[in-house]
């Protein structure tokens, strides 16, 4: 039994040995050649392509046309309710375009240029507005004055000036500004009838306007005006033979007098004495005599009268 025990332990240490003996490397695989090295692969890096600036000019045109193109509409207006909508069109355009110049990639020789068209761009689409703002509160109360009010804003002479120098750095637009008509500031004699109707009667009536502005102050019978006399700023005028009637009595100040709308363009206003004036023929003649301001002891009352209710003189 012992025997057989030590024969067995030596038979196992034979082959673990050799078990051993076949794991160093292997009897296949030889030893590496003389002289030869591992090598790794090293990845090759490629930088990403430069990119390239997009062309100057598209951006330039695509801020700048629609600012054109509103401004060409403004000598389409017939009233100054088309003046408005027009002035609101050329300041979102305007707005707009200064927005896409401030955040545009430009050419490093027009960026100070680029940042002075925004701030005009900016600045006209502000005039417009305030253009607008006259109109509403009868600062512009004429379709001339507003377009000479226009023609006079400092953005837009800012914005040509901008975009001359663009056109000398090889960066040209269309931009264009309309002819326009220059502030004006007409007035007539004082004492011209802007309407003469008859004038056969006795009645005599006289104004004083002793106000800041020219008037024109307009007999009228039921809302129709029969006669309009221009009455200068300090001046007196009067209007003889007037016929019998009871009148009511309306005048409009301002300046710049429009001959061919019979209103003044600027700075209007429009009031109606509340009390009539009868004129009636008797043993004498009828005379009144009103004065356009406030004046202590006065016993006239007048109001306010939307110019769509006003007599045309």
């Amino acid at each position: 039994m012992g025997s057989i025990t030590k024969a067995g332990l030596a038979v196992g240490s034979v082959l673990l040995l050799a078990a051993c003996s076949s794991g160093g490397g292997g009897s296949n695989a030889g030893p590496a050649p003389s002289g030869a090295s591992a090598r790794a692969t090293v990845p090759t890096y490629t930088p990403p392509p430069t990119p390239t600036r997009p062309p100057y000019g598209p951006v330039l045109t695509g801020a700048v046309d629609p600012v054109t193109t509103a401004l060409g509409k403004v000598t389409t207006a017939k009233t100054l309710a088309d003046l408005d909508t027009v002035l609101a069109e050329i300041a979102t355009s305007a707005r707009t375009g200064s927005l896409k110049l401030r955040t545009a990639d430009q050419p490093p020789e027009v960026g100070i240029t680029q940042s002075d068209l925004a701030s005009a761009l900016t600045q006209l689409g502000t005039d417009m507005t305030k253009v607008q703002g006259d109109i509403k509160h009868r600062t512009v109360c004429g379709l001339s004055a507003g377009l000479a009010e226009v023609g006079q804003a400092a953005g837009l002479k800012a914005v040509t000036t901008a975009l001359g120098t663009m056109a000398t750095a090889g960066y040209p637009t269309t931009f264009a500004v309309p002819q326009l008509p220059a502030a004006q500031n007409r007035s007539l004699d004082n004492g011209t009838m802007v309407r003469k109707g008859r004038l056969n009667g006795e009645g005599v009536f006289k104004v004083d306007n002793g106000g800041s502005s020219d008037a024109v102050v307009t007999l009228a019978l039921d809302g129709k005006a029969v006669n309009s006399v221009y009455v200068a700023k300090g001046s007196n005028a009067s209007i003889e033979g007037v016929q019998d009637g009871t009148y009511e009595v309306y005048f409009s100040g301002g300046a710049d007098w429009d001959g061919d709308a019979k209103a003044f363009t600027q700075n209007c206003r429009f009031t109606k004495f509340q009390d009539t004036l009868a004129f009636e023929t008797g043993r004498t003649a009828t005379s009144w005599s009103i004065t356009l301001k406030p004046v202590v002891g006065g016993n006239a009352k007048t109001e306010d009268v939307d110019q769509q209710n006003f007599p045309q003189p």
